[in-house]
């Protein structure tokens, strides 16, 4: 009976959080402007998306949110990479305070870190606009990528590092050749992360973005939807990006099994006994 029940709860979670999506997906296939009205199949909505039959505003917020979220996802990548090495080579206790620090903007609401970005730049006298946006993004999304690459640095054996030291490398070619290629996955998965993040960020958005007409797919979502309705072409918009990511998280989740068989074949193989 608990496991039954165990089951029917996951399959309920799972339809909540899933069904909404699928919907979405299922209606991007048809003429129709209103959602829930199925006029029969079509990719209508896909050809309007990709042939510039949608209002020049919502190109604009896509190219604006594609190039904000690819700055921000490598930039914090870039920097959550240094800043991951750079905690975890600190003592037990300040790596433990650093990592305290670092998961305090990721805990914090997305509201009160757009709020304090918004008053940081009013009082810096920064214009507000595409390079505030940005440098809002990378904000929030640098603990993330910190938080996805440190499990791997505390899983990597530090003597491969002080190995290649004593074989005459550099502590930088040490770090390219040695430390990179095994924290590479977690650096994989914080790009991900960002990319996503800075695509779904409204909050922070809203506040940094400034009053010249800058808009990302959230802000015109949004003000889009207060008119009394949402563009057909979000639709297929949405579940295109859905796929992306879904295909992404697939690969990446791949070849981080495949490299993980590799490492068990390898490591059978030295414990072998001869």
């Amino acid at each position: 009976m608990k496991r039954t029940l165990s089951y029917l709860y996951l399959v309920l979670l799972l339809v909540m959080l899933y069904a909404p999506i699928v919907i979405i997906a299922i209606f991007s296939f048809t003429e129709s402007k209103v959602l829930g009205n199925w006029t029969g199949f079509s990719t209508e909505l896909y050809a309007s998306l990709f042939s510039g039959g949608v209002n020049n505003s919502l190109i604009d917020a896509i190219k604006n949110t594609f190039i904000i979220a690819l700055t921000a996802a490598t930039v914090s990548t870039l920097l959550g990479t240094v800043a991951a090495i750079g905690i975890h080579d600190l003592r037990y206790r300040k790596r433990r305070a650093v990592n305290f620090v670092n998961n305090i903007p990721i805990l914090n609401p997305d509201i009160i870190t757009g709020i304090s970005l918004f008053l940081l730049f009013i009082s810096l006298g920064i214009t507000q606009g595409y390079l505030t946006v940005i440098l809002a993004h990378i904000t929030f999304c640098t603990p993330y990528v910190v938080l996805s690459i440190m499990p791997r640095l505390t899983q990597m054996n530090p003597n491969i590092y002080e190995a290649a030291l004593d074989l005459g490398a550099t502590p930088m070619q040490a770090m390219r050749h040695v430390i990179i290629p095994e924290i590479r996955p977690g650096m994989i998965s914080g790009f991900i992360l960002a990319f996503t993040l800075s695509i779904d960020d409204f909050a922070v958005t809203i506040f940094t973005n400034g009053t010249d007409g800058l808009e990302t797919l959230s802000t015109y979502i949004y003000a889009d939807a207060r008119k009394g309705g949402l563009t057909p072409e979000l639709r297929a918009l949405s579940t295109i990006i859905l796929v992306v990511v879904l295909v992404l998280l697939i690969v990446v989740n791949y070849r981080a099994h495949r490299q993980s068989l590799r490492a068990e074949e390898v490591n059978g193989g030295i414990n072998t006994p001869k």
